[in-house]
């Protein structure tokens, strides 16, 4: 269903993910806001770790209800508001998702709707029934 795009003609992706992934077969396709570090409570953790693992969750639990898991993301693009959490994004994608057949970008922004937010992600999952 999904085969990751990597040509050797170009650089290698600077982290474990691909320039592009082709989607082979129909399915369906989820387009998921952007998560933000937010608990059902409101409560924003203080450091960009917990808010990515937050995110995570989030997306965990939007993919779960359209009967998706993170294997069927193609697409992640996260914003983060300090150079120094792209690192820390990496890191916690890295626990959530295997391999590299998705595309990724990592944007670094000077704020979001609230000051305490530190990473945002968005993504884009395809699954065939």
């Amino acid at each position: 269903m999904k085969r990751p795009l990597n040509p050797v003609s170009i650089r290698s992706p600077f982290a474990n993910y691909s320039h592009a992934v082709e989607v082979t077969t129909p399915g369906r396709v989820v387009f998921a806001s952007g998560q933000l570090g937010v608990s059902p409570d409101d409560t924003i953790p203080e450091d960009a770790e917990a808010q990515a693992v937050l995110c995570f969750e989030n997306i965990k639990a939007i993919l779960a209800e359209a009967g998706m898991t993170l294997a069927d993301v193609v697409r992640f693009t996260a914003y983060v508001t300090d150079r120094a959490y792209f690192p820390v994004y990496g890191a916690v994608r890295s626990r959530y998702v295997a391999g590299n057949a998705f595309a990724s970008t990592l944007v670094i922004v000077s704020g979001f709707t609230w000051p305490e937010f530190k990473v945002e992600i968005e993504v884009t999952a395809v699954r065939s029934d």
